[in-house]
C-alpha cells in the first residue's frame, strides 16, 4: 500500500508510539485524523492533522473520531488502533474493575473502532486495520499477565478479522512491539515491572524505530510485525523450550 494521500486514523496518538506513527505517516504524505485524551499532545504530534480528543473507551468519543475523519476526508485507508494501558500485578489480586478496564481499553475499544470504520472499507473496497499488541501477546509476560491476555485476545482479533474480511480486500495487521522507550511505565495503572526487566532497555527501541517498522510494514502488506525482530527469538525458545523459558521468567517475576 501506498501511504501518499491515504486517510489514516490513530488512536493514543498524543505521545509515544502514537505520536511517533504520527509523524512518520505525515512524513510519507498521509492526511491524518488523531485522537487522545491529551489535545496539546494531539496537535505537538501532528500540527497539521484533524484532532478530536476524547476518551476512546467512549462509544461518544470513536464515533465523533470517525464521523469528523468523513467529514474531513471523505474516506478512511487505515486505522492504527495504538491507545492502551498496562498494569504490573498478579491476576489473582488484581480488582475486578482494573481488569475490566484494562480489556475495555486494550481489546473492546479497538473493536469498537473496527466496527464504525470496517463498512466505508468495505464499500470502498480497500483498507488496512493495523492493531499495535505486544511481544506479550506472544508470550505471556507473568509481571502483567492480564496486560499480555489483553494483547493476546486482540492478536486473536487481527487474525480473525484478515480471514473474514480478506475477500473485501481489507487487511489486518498486527504489530508486537518489544521493550519501547515511551512513557509506558509511568502510565501504568499500578506497580512497576521487575528490577531485571527494568534493567533490560538497553535492548529498547524508539517510539520512532517501531513507527517505521509500522509503516514499513503497512507498505509490504505485512502479517505480523515484531520489533525488534529479535523479538521472534523469544517467541520461537518459548515454543521449543516452554518449561526453560518459563522457569526463568518466574525468576525475574520474582525479583519485583
Amino acid at each position: 500500500m501506498r501511504i501518499d494521500g491515504k486517510v489514516v486514523i490513530v488512536t493514543g496518538a498524543s505521545e509515544g508510539i502514537g505520536a511517533a506513527c504520527a509523524r512518520e505517516f505525515a512524513s510519507s504524505g498521509a492526511r491524518l485524523s488523531l485522537t487522545a485524551r491529551n489535545e496539546e499532545g494531539l496537535r505537538r504530534a501532528s500540527p497539521d492533522a484533524l484532532v478530536t480528543p476524547g476518551d476512546i473507551t467512549t462509544d461518544e468519543t470513536r464515533r465523533r473520531v470517525v464521523e469528523r475523519t468523513l467529514e474531513r476526508f471523505g474516506a478512511i485507508d487505515i486505522l492504527i488502533n495504538n491507545a492502551g494501558a498496562g498494569i504490573y500485578q498478579p491476576s489473582w489480586e488484581m480488582p475486578m474493575e482494573e481488569a475490566r478496564y484494562l480489556m475495555e481499553l486494550n481489546f473492546f475499544a479497538p473493536l469498537a473502532m473496527t466496527q464504525l470504520v470496517v463498512p466505508f472499507m468495505r464499500a470502498q473496497r480497500s483498507g488496512m486495520l493495523v492493531n499495535v499488541g505486544s511481544i506479550g501477546g506472544k508470550v505471556v509476560l507473568p509481571w502483567m499477565t492480564l496486560y499480555s491476555v489483553t494483547k493476546s485476545a486482540l492478536g486473536s482479533l487481527t487474525e480473525g478479522q484478515r480471514i473474514e474480511l480478506m475477500r473485501d480486500n481489507v487487511r489486518t495487521m498486527l504489530v508486537c512491539p518489544g521493550y519501547v522507550t515511551t512513557g509506558f511505565q509511568k502510565n501504568v495503572r499500578a506497580g512497576q515491572s521487575p528490577e531485571k526487566v527494568q534493567k533490560a532497555r538497553r535492548f529498547a527501541i524508539t517510539p520512532e524505530q517501531c513507527a517505521l517498522a509500522i509503516r514499513r510494514g503497512v507498505e509490504r502488506d505485512a502479517r505480523t510485525v515484531v520489533t525488534p525482530r529479535s523479538g521472534w527469538l523469544f517467541v520461537l525458545a518459548m515454543r521449543l523450550f516452554p518449561s526453560i523459558v518459563e522457569a526463568r521468567m518466574a525468576a525475574i517475576n520474582g525479583t519485583a
